[in-house]
């Protein structure tokens, strides 16, 4: 399990040569027109994590299985797209269904590429998208909101649950009308689960991706910089990233990846970046398993408790759970392997309320 992103953005933004660099395939059509990508594109990649490879070493694992994360390549959204134009309600549903957003926004100049407003502005890019999302949102909700003021009028279970509905809706229609994205919404922890059922395009979490030219890849420039003072101001996420270098960088064997990072400043490749910063946004840790057979990582929600997480594996994990043998990270490492670390004392046997953490090392125990 890892989570699915939806790369959104207007037409002409470098999405796509995004998408194929991340993935590392060419699936999705990059060309210097708007719409040259029209059914969404889906590409998965294995997320990078060295600890996976250490754990194969300490248990002599005959694999490796990291967890996946899927790439969701979606058409360039164009000013009226709430209202049907460029094709746009058919890309708002493709939406709809990923966990997280990269927003592409355009931060470099080039005048063989066109810009579909005419001029490099990455600040009224962004207002243009959401202001379409918002719209899709306000859309949405307001179409409901007769049907739910008629059940609310009942008094049975229905009625309630109609009531309550209502009421967020009405909270969530307030920040819209204020141009507000959804996810402004004051709520509680318990509405959280029914709100995320309201499907708003808004609600979702934004990680803007800035594409700079290659020579900003690393320090960013202008248009960047207004990128991160807008994230800053409404507690979004925000990373540079050089498509093209992302390009190049996916036509190279792994070990030539690393000096050509050096050679030109970077420390890691974008991909490592956005799914690390993806993971964050959507507070999300990571839990592996190690024996002969395989090391795998699972990624699970921050907060999980270990029965859940057993889950994650296999239902039948979950329903049976009894007890979660459970090694740190650190420990396992320090103390060469399982065995190691029982003979340290460092496994611990954790119940139904144990919260993992990132790194743990755990063998489920569970009655069939």
């Amino acid at each position: 399990m890892g989570f699915k992103c939806g790369i959104i953005g207007l037409p002409n933004v470098g999405k796509s040569t995004l998408f194929n660099a991340l993935t590392e395939t060419a699936a999705a059509q990059a060309a210097n027109y708007p719409f040259c990508t029209i059914e969404p594109n889906v590409g998965e990649v294995a997320v990078p994590d060295a600890r996976l490879a250490t754990l194969a070493a300490l248990a002599k694992s005959a694999a490796i299985v990291p967890t996946r994360l899927n790439f969701v390549d979606i058409a360039g959204l164009v000013r009226g797209a709430s209202k049907g134009e460029g094709l746009g309600n058919q890309f708002l549903a493709n939406i709809r269904e990923v966990d997280a957003i990269a927003h592409v926004v355009r931060c470099f100049e080039d005048t063989e590429v066109t810009h579909v407003e005419g001029c490099i502005d990455p600040v009224a890019d962004i207002e243009t998208v959401e202001t379409e999302l918002m719209l899709a949102d306000l859309d949405s909700l307001e179409r409901r909101v007769d049907g739910l003021e008629r059940k609310a009028r009942g008094t049975d279970k229905d009625a309630k649950e109609a009531k309550e509905t209502l009421d967020l809706i009405e909270r969530a229609l307030a920040q819209l009308r204020e141009g507000k994205p959804a996810r402004l919404t004051e709520r509680k922890p318990e509405e959280d689960k029914p709100f995320r059922m309201l499907g708003l395009l808004t609600a979702l979490p934004v990680l803007y991706v800035c594409n700079v030219d290659e020579a900003a890849a690393a320090p960013g420039n202008a248009y960047s910089r207004q990128v991160v003072q807008r994230a800053a101001a409404e507690g979004a996420a925000v990373i540079a990233i050089s498509a093209k270098i992302e390009a190049e960088i996916a036509l190279l064997g792994r070990d030539e990846r690393a000096e050509y990072l050096a050679a030109i400043g970077l420390e890691e490749a974008g991909l490592d970046r956005l799914i690390r910063a993806g993971y964050a946004l959507l507070d999300l840790v990571t839990f592996f398993t190690a024996g002969p057979k395989e090391a795998r990582a699972w990624t699970v929600t921050r907060g999980i408790k270990a029965p859940q997480a057993a889950g994650v594996i296999h239902t039948d994990f979950e329903r049976g759970f009894i007890r979660a043998e459970t090694i740190a990270y650190a420990d396992y490492l320090a103390c060469g392997g399982e065995a190691g670390a029982r003979d340290a004392g460092k496994m611990r046997l954790e119940g139904k309320d144990y919260v993992v953490q990132d790194g743990d090392v755990m063998h489920f125990r569970f009655a069939t």
